[in-house]
């Protein structure tokens, strides 16, 4: 089955797959520990799944890792803005929507637009990923309307490198922290 794509909006064991390791990652980030992805890790890598299923894992657990190091070594780890661009230069974008949602719920004003605008930041790299192209348009020219005009980022990274990559629609994922993630 060469075919078989890991593809969580049209396939179920994909969005299994995806859901299940992002909310672990939510609650290792939360813990201080790696149990509850390596237990959702082993318990689908334990069925005899499809390349794309273990190659979609593997590679997560490898980000998870690396982005998990970076969060809990700096005096920044409990900021939900440093936790999301960390995540966000490791490739998780879906896993910085699940945090930085978390924080919108409580989250007022400007800082609230803007979370919601990063995760459609997010949002517009997952749905390029696969093949959502005019969704992504959509989603990128309402998170531009915010980061043009916030300076809340400022602190953090260059926020035009992103805005610029979210009007240019065959733009790769632009790294926003550079060096602290490497």
């Amino acid at each position: 089955m060469d075919s078989l794509k890991f593809e969580p909006f049209q396939d179920r064991l994909s969005r299994d797959i995806r859901n299940d390791l992002s909310s672990a990652m939510m609650e290792s980030l939360k813990n201080g520990n790696t149990a509850a992805i390596s237990e959702v890790a082993n318990r689908y890598l334990a069925q005899s799944l499809e390349k794309p299923y273990r190659e979609y894992i593997d590679d997560r657990l490898a980000r998870y890792e690396k982005a998990l190091g970076v969060i809990w070594k700096s005096d920044e780890g409990n900021d939900h803005f440093f936790q999301g661009l960390v995540l966000w230069d490791c490739g998780l974008q879906f896993e910085l929507h699940e945090v930085l949602e978390h924080a919108w719920y409580h989250a007022i004003g400007e800082e609230r637009l803007v979370l919601q605008a990063m995760i459609r930041a997010a949002g517009v790299y997952i749905k390029r990923e696969y093949g959502y192209t005019e969704a992504a348009k959509k989603i990128a020219a309402k998170s531009v309307a915010v980061l043009e005009k916030t300076e809340m980022l400022k602190p953090y990274c260059d926020i035009r490198v992103l805005v610029e990559a979210l009007k240019d629609e065959k733009s790769t994922l632009p790294k926003l922290l550079g060096a602290w993630v490497g």
